[in-house]
């Protein structure tokens, strides 16, 4: 056998007809996942001879679902992937699907334990810079520097860049809407009426909108008769509540709990308008080009955490005059005393008439 019948034997990449094969991590959460599916769109369409694998858990695998030779790799963190053995045998079993480069969309503990693994068998790793002293210095309380910082977005694509793959992101090009399976048809009433989803939960309550405003919001809006507002959310908690607006409204359909993560995308992809806090779901409605509105508590999109392809008009924050730390932090883990209801400044009414401009 020559030596490049060996080379090929041994990189399944150029095997099957492809030049490169970049294997890509990202393990959580759902909106940082979400927000490679714009990088990645782009990456095929420039370099279609170049495989990807994409490295998460596997719940988040339909999140890719339409991106043609992307295949998805499960990283169970939790059961025979974890631990630095269980990260061993990852990397032995990625490195047999014939990896040729690493772009590390995560680097956290276990991507970099893998980064080492793959560097000792000489294969280039690239992570983001996740600007953590920039951060830092936007939501510093004192002497606070801010301005607008690379977009994560921006930060993913520079990864690749550093394996040389220039992806310019002006170039993006969105998916044509997915067909509706008949469950969902079904559990929308097969409404002609314009479909607004509205997700009022993240996972910091800093980042959410007032219940009792929202319900307001709701309320409204339903009495505009425009609307089949479709309401998101998971966990038992939440769904409660979901149920009990849905119960209270003719134009509200709760969709938690109701639809597989496959389907809810596939709804969410078809949707009019989404109205979402700084969550996952703005991230999801925003990777199919649904124009998306957030709201905004103690985050702001100045951290480069803006949905895809959103106007900053999208945006509605509260008052920055009276809260002026804002951002106190960039994940909505830290409020400093007194910022407990900076929600509260954000009138109902602007967000209706954010929705009706769209």
């Amino acid at each position: 056998m020559s030596k490049v019948e060996n080379i090929i034997k041994n990189n399944k990449a150029l095997s099957e007809g492809f030049d490169a094969h970049i294997l890509v991590i990202r393990l959580s959460a759902m909106g940082d996942v979400a927000m490679t599916v714009p990088i990645l769109r782009t990456f095929r369409a420039i370099y279609p001879n170049v495989k990807i694998t994409v490295l998460t858990r596997k719940f988040f695998e339909p999140v890719f679902a339409g991106i043609d030779n992307l295949e998805v790799y499960h990283a169970d963190v939790h059961g025979k992937h974890k631990g630095v053995f269980g990260l061993s045998k990852l990397s032995k079993e990625l490195r047999g699907l014939g990896i040729t480069a690493v772009a590390d969309l995560h680097n956290v503990l276990r991507s970099n334990v893998l980064k080492n693994f793959f560097s000792l068998r000489g294969i280039k790793v690239a992570q983001i810079d996740k600007g953590r002293a920039e951060k830092k210095a936007l939501t510093k309380s004192v002497n606070k520097e801010f301005k607008q910082l690379k977009t994560t977005h921006q930060r993913y694509a520079d990864v690749f860049e550093k394996l040389g793959y220039d992806i310019d992101l002006n170039h993006h090009s969105f998916p044509e809407k997915t067909k509706l399976t008949q469950k969902i048809l079904e559990l929308t009433k097969k409404t002609t009426k314009k479909w607004l989803g509205i997700a009022p939960f993240a996972q910091y309550e800093s980042k959410v909108y007032p219940l009792e405003l929202m319900v307001e919001v709701i309320e409204k809006l339903d009495q505009e008769d425009t609307y089949e507002i479709l309401l998101f959310g998971g966990g038992k908690k939440e769904i409660g509540i979901l149920n009990n607006i849905d119960s209270k409204y003719k134009n509200v359909i709760n969709i938690a709990g109701k639809l597989s993560f496959e389907d809810e995308l596939k709804l969410i992809g078809n949707l009019d308008v989404m109205l979402s806090m700084d969550s996952g779901n703005a991230h999801l409605a925003a990777m199919y080009g649904i124009p998306t509105i957030t709201l905004w508590g103690v985050t702001h999109p100045f951290a480069g955490f803006m949905p895809f392809g959103q106007p900053m008009e999208n945006a509605i924050l509260p008052n920055l005059t009276k809260y002026d730390q804002i951002p106190t932090s960039i994940y909505g883990n830290k409020v400093p005393e007194g910022y407990e209801n900076v929600m509260h400044s954000i009138q109902p009414e602007v967000i209706i008439a954010s929705i009706d401009n769209l």
